[in-house]
């Protein structure tokens, strides 16, 4: 049978939509995911990789360079972001509408998004006034597959003295994130990062408006992913 007979946009199992969302998350900045952190991101063997790198190579959802790695084709890119939309919005309706806290609601929506239908997930980002993000900041994708590139930098990079927005939360963890829940730290908060210890030491910042303190560590540092914000538009009782 030739190629070009085949159905273009073959029904994807859950095992490969779970593949093509992990290698939209580890080359998402252009480069390659390579297979050992495939196979660690996915808690599976390194020779079940192998093979399925294979079959999503010859099904055209990805592109394999050996020793470099593996990223996705158009095809691919387009099925990573239905996925992830459906897994975003799905999040954002459980804790807005269920009562599903942020820091457990990602297990949750893991298991609805392979099994909800498309008409239901569009249903619900109408319900939502088609948000923009999920509760944990991270941008949702549109129904035409476009997603926001904003540039942030992390907490444990930035400046200090800097003026900045909190706008996203790199971890699925929910011993961390109702941690930074219980400090204020939530996605939109505004901050100035204050002090910075040498040698990898913790981050210090002041919340805006009310000046209260917290003291990060490095390694949750980097998970605050934050954007520069102006003085201005701190106002008056940021100054």
């Amino acid at each position: 049978m030739n190629a070009l007979l085949r159905d273009a946009n073959p029904p994807l199992t859950r095992s490969v939509e779970d593949y093509l969302k992990v290698i939209y998350h580890l080359s998402n900045q252009g480069g390659f995911a390579a297979t050992s952190d495939i196979a660690a991101m996915l808690e599976v063997a390194p020779p079940s990789v192998s093979g399925m790198v294979k079959r999503l190579s010859e099904t055209g959802l990805i592109e394999h360079v050996p020793y470099r790695g593996v990223q996705l084709t158009a095809q691919g890119r387009r099925a990573a972001l239905k996925m992830i939309r459906r897994h975003r919005i799905l999040e954002l309706y459980l804790t807005q509408h269920l009562g599903y806290d942020w820091g457990g609601v990602h297990a949750e929506a893991e298991q609805l998004e392979h099994a909800v239908s498309d008409e239901l997930v569009e249903r619900m980002a109408s319900t939502l006034g088609h948000p923009l993000y999920d509760p944990h900041g991270d941008p949702i994708p549109t129904a035409a597959g476009e997603i926001e590139e904003a540039e942030l930098v992390p907490l444990a990079d930035a400046a200090v003295g800097l003026k900045l927005e909190l706008r996203q939360v790199g971890t699925q963890d929910s011993a961390r994130l109702h941690y930074l829940a219980e400090q204020g730290l939530t996605p939109g908060v505004l901050l100035t990062v204050s002090e910075r210890q040498p040698f990898n030491g913790p981050t210090t910042i002041a919340l805006v408006p009310s000046g209260d303190r917290r003291v990060v560590g490095r390694e949750l540092a980097q998970l605050l992913w934050c954007r520069e914000v102006p003085v201005d538009g701190y106002g008056a009782a940021a100054r």
